[in-house]
């Protein structure tokens, strides 16, 4: 099964890089998002069986790791140069037995674990300077493609300038990830009833499972309706006393509520940037999805992009995903004269302005835009629109437009 329906991954060849090294590997990221088939992919490369991973799903295995170290090991690790855990999350204080592990034996450790791995400090405190800590998202665009039409994905990878069919063939692609998004299962999925099918089930797993039986936060309707407000606030700065209002969450435990969304990688923040306080917005953050999928089946709206009133938060949302999954992290300019730009790309001391078009007929840069241009002078700036290919200069500042799904292959 797995070998028939692996898709590579992205992040696998940044993995790669630290096989030989000693450090622990952590694999971390939403559920059903691929950690275990990865796992089983990296094991299977290094000459290791599939029934030689630990899952702490099972109970057993779990408990001989917490109470009784030296058996585990003894069991699982001595003789052996990999340890491959799955499902960590659930050794909620298992940090000080892994670290044993990693100080006694010469073995090559891997974990993976949902976002809880994260949330639990007594893991990692233990770890310090003995973990690397990956984090895997659904699959991103180029992956998507590259899984349902590989010779396209091959032919615009790198290509420098697109012609107008091949944008059109791409984004009947995109139409389809915008909307259903890009967790495996759902792209293994042949009907759009399926993958619905799958995306409520998702829905339901992370609050069925990962809410109440790891985290054991109890106001799973409230929480809910915050997930609901927030998939219809996207590109929107939120109002923290709104939100209190609309879901009844009192103000810190809002802002709890929001940060278990955080760590357990349902949405993702947007703050300001800025550099002057006196002109510029500097609170008032913005909320994205991890998964255009998991926003639609929020709110429960699937259907197609032409038939869509969201479809620019849809596309911000995104460019948003996409921009997380390269390691950036996201921010938004405005001033308090309501000049604004999407995105703000912070790369090796330069600041790099994105803007999201839903219709861009003719090759043109915002007021907004041009001012964030005038302002901070960066080395080049991006527009992306739904097939317009371009290329122009503001004030001798190159700025280059784009299908949005052009973002994601050739980056930012």
């Amino acid at each position: 099964m797995e070998k028939e329906h692996y898709i590579p991954r992205i992040l696998e060849n940044r993995i790669n890089d630290f096989l030989k090294s000693p450090e622990i590997i952590a694999i971390i990221g939403p559920r059903q998002c691929g950690k275990t088939t990865l796992l089983h992919h990296i094991a299977a490369k290094l000459g290791f069986s599939k029934a030689g991973i630990i899952d702490f799903e099972d109970r057993d295995e779990l408990n001989l790791f917490m109470h009784d170290i030296k058996a585990f090991a003894e069991l699982h690790v001595q003789g052996q140069d990999f340890l491959f855990i799955d499902e960590f999350q659930y050794a909620a204080d298992g940090g000080k037995n892994l670290k044993y592990i990693y100080d006694h034996f010469h073995v090559k450790v891997f974990i993976t674990g949902s976002s809880s791995t994260e949330l639990s400090v007594q893991s990692i405190q233990y770890l310090v300077g003995r973990i690397f800590v990956f984090n895997l998202y659904p699959f991103s665009f180029r992956e998507y493609l590259r899984f349902k039409e590989p010779k396209l994905a091959q032919l615009i990878d790198g290509k420098l300038e697109i012609g107008l069919e091949i944008i059109k063939r791409v984004n009947s692609h995109y139409a389809d990830f915008q909307i259903y998004g890009g967790y495996p299962r759902v792209v293994l999925s042949s009907t759009n009833q399926e993958k619905e099918t799958v995306l409520k089930n998702i829905f339901n797993t992370y609050l069925l499972r990962e809410i109440n039986q790891i985290l054991n936060y109890r106001d799973e309707f409230k929480l809910t309706r915050l997930i609901n407000a927030l998939a219809l606030q996207i590109g929107s700065s939120v109002n923290y006393n709104e939100l209190s209002s609309v879901t009844g969450f009192k103000h810190n435990d809002l802002l709890e509520a929001i940060d278990i969304l955080e760590k357990t990688f349902v949405i993702h923040k947007s703050i300001p940037f800025y550099k002057n306080k006196r002109l510029e917005l500097v609170k008032s953050p913005k909320f994205f999805f991890v998964d255009n999928g998991f926003r639609n089946m929020a709110i429960k709206n699937f259907l197609p992009a032409s038939n869509r009133t969201d479809i620019g938060a849809l596309n911000e949302n995104y460019i948003a995903t996409e921009l997380v999954k390269k390691g950036y992290s996201i921010r938004y300019w405005r001033t308090k004269s309501k000049a604004e730009v999407d995105f703000i790309i912070e790369d090796q001391g330069d600041v790099i302005p994105l803007e999201v078009k839903t219709t861009l007929n003719k090759p043109s840069v915002s007021r907004s835009f041009r001012s964030f241009l005038e302002k901070y002078q960066p080395s080049r700036g991006f527009i992306t629109s739904q097939q317009l290919y371009d290329a122009i200069s503001v004030n001798d500042i190159p700025v280059s437009i784009v299908p949005h799904w052009y973002i994601d292959l050739r980056g930012a």
